[in-house]
């Protein structure tokens, strides 16, 4: 699926193999456009103490960390970006003011039941955001 017209693609990750995984789909895939982004976005959801709101940067840190080592790998250069809030809504937000061309994500593999309780993220945005959505999928 390489395409030279991508001007900017998000990656969304959450620290799962999941996204990970199509964090390595989207470097292996695509082609952007010469002055185009490639962002590799997480969401954090937001802490109540300062201990938890501690621990969840440093989680964060370990995601991007982790996502970096694998664009660096594969020679890419990458922005990332770190937002608050629920994550399905505020993956939507930020592709579509970044005006994105594609979203890349991934999906675990949840059955019908905690689906049913923890809703899908991919599926919601699907749903709601403006570009394509490609959604690499868990075993």
């Amino acid at each position: 699926m390489a395409t030279g017209n991508l001007a900017s693609v998000v990656v969304a990750v959450d620290g799962s193999e999941e996204s990970m995984n199509a964090l390595r789909w989207a470097l292996d895939n695509l082609r952007l456009r010469p002055d185009g982004a490639l962002v590799v976005l997480h969401v954090e959801v937001p802490a109540f103490t300062q201990a938890i709101e501690a621990h969840q940067r440093r989680i964060t840190q370990a995601i991007l960390d982790h996502a970096l080592k694998i664009c660096s790998e594969k020679n890419v250069e990458v922005k990332t970006d770190v937002v608050v809030g629920d994550p399905k809504e505020k993956i939507c937000e930020v592709t579509a003011n970044l005006k994105a061309d594609l979203l890349v994500m991934g999906c675990r593999a949840f059955g019908p039941l905690k689906r049913m309780f923890l809703g899908s993220v991919s599926n919601y945005c699907i749903n709601n955001v403006v570009c394509p959505v490609v959604v690499i999928k868990g075993t």
